[in-house]
C-alpha cells in the first residue's frame, strides 16, 4: 500500500464519518417522516368534521321540510313537487346552499301500515339509482316514510376506502322521518 492510497482512507473515512454525526439536517428529516402522517390525520379529522356538519345540517332540514307535508302545508300549497320539497330542505343548509339542490335526492312514500315500510335500492353496484325514488306526500292521516339522500365528495385519501359509498370517491348520507299525516283536512 501507498501512502497516497493510506491517505486517501484517512480522508474517506473522515468524510464518512462527518456525515455520519452530522445533524444539521436532522430537523427536516424528521420533519419529513412526521409531516404526512401529521397532515392526513389532520385533515382526516376535518373530513369527520364535514361529515358530521353536512349530516347534521341534512338531518335538520329534512325534518324541517317533512313537517310541511306531516301538517299537509305543501299538500294544499299547490307545490307538492319533489323540487320544491328539495328546494326547502335545502335553504337551511347556509353556506352549503349553492351545491345541495345537485347533490340532494329525496324519496317521499305513502304506506298502509309501519310494518310495511320498506326501504328503496338507491346505490346499486356503486352507482346511486335516482329511478328508484318516488314523490308521494300522501293525504291526511297517511303514513308518510321521507328519505333523503346527500351525495358528499371525500377528498381525504384514505377516507375514499373506508367511507366511500358510492363510485367517484362519495358517501351517501341519509336522514329518514317515519311519520303519520296530521288530519289537515278534516
Amino acid at each position: 500500500m501507498s501512502a497516497a492510497s493510506t491517505r486517501f482512507r484517512a480522508r474517506l473515512r473522515h468524510r464518512i464519518g462527518a456525515v455520519v454525526r452530522a445533524e444539521r439536517g436532522a430537523a427536516a428529516v424528521e420533519m419529513a417522516l412526521v409531516a404526512t402522517p401529521f397532515f392526513m390525520l389532520l385533515f382526516g379529522i376535518i373530513e369527520v368534521g364535514m361529515i358530521f356538519l353536512i349530516s347534521s345540517t341534512l338531518e335538520n332540514g329534512m325534518d324541517l321540510a317533512a313537517r310541511t307535508i306531516r301538517t299537509g302545508q305543501l299538500q294544499s300549497g299547490g307545490s307538492a313537487t319533489s323540487g320544491a320539497f328539495k328546494t326547502s330542505i335545502c335553504n337551511t343548509f347556509g353556506w352549503f346552499q349553492a351545491d345541495c339542490t345537485t347533490h340532494l335526492s329525496v324519496d317521499v312514500r305513502t304506506y298502509s301500515t309501519f310494518a310495511a315500510v320498506t326501504a328503496p335500492q338507491v346505490v346499486q353496484n356503486g352507482t346511486f339509482n335516482s329511478a328508484a325514488l318516488t314523490f308521494t306526500p300522501g293525504g291526511p292521516n297517511d303514513i308518510v316514510v321521507v328519505r333523503a339522500y346527500y351525495q358528499w365528495p371525500l377528498f381525504t385519501p384514505f377516507f375514499n376506502q373506508a367511507l366511500q359509498q358510492l363510485n367517484g370517491g362519495s358517501a351517501l348520507l341519509t336522514s329518514t322521518a317515519a311519520f303519520r299525516n296530521e288530519p289537515y283536512g278534516s
